[in-house]
């Protein structure tokens, strides 16, 4: 499949959507958590306070205090939250370069909008 991706910013580069193997590109002009705290808040809002339908099944697993200066969320089973994610949104560095990846974003279905959400809620966007 091929890598997913959009424009963050005009200066930035892409969000990396579907492979791990991927190098993660320039996201913005601030660091990995403060980054993060915006998309942690979003998902959380926009896709499960919300009870959005496409993610209904799933739970935020938000792991932003990292030792290894990767802040990330994680979409779970909502029944099973120990297994695998089903996705993992996440950034490194100062500028952030942000990924995604897992499952999920191999579903043509909801692939397009969580890169949308994402790069939203990335840039500052409180939109759902």
């Amino acid at each position: 499949m091929n890598l997913a991706t959009l424009c963050m910013l005009p200066a930035a580069a892409l969000l990396a959507a579907c492979s791990s193997q991927e190098k993660p590109t320039a996201a913005l002009n601030i660091g990995a958590l403060p980054v993060m705290e915006r998309v942690a808040l979003g998902a959380n809002r926009c896709w499960f306070k919300s009870k959005d339908p496409a993610f209904a099944r799933y739970r935020l697993a938000p792991e932003l205090k990292s030792f290894t200066g990767t802040p990330r969320i994680l979409v779970v089973k909502r029944n099973s939250p120990e297994s695998l994610p089903l996705l993992v949104v996440q950034a490194q560095g100062s500028p952030a370069k942000m990924s995604a990846f897992g499952p999920l974003m191999q579903d043509a279905s909801i692939n397009g909008r969580i890169n949308k959400d994402v790069t939203r809620w990335a840039r500052g966007g409180k939109d759902c």
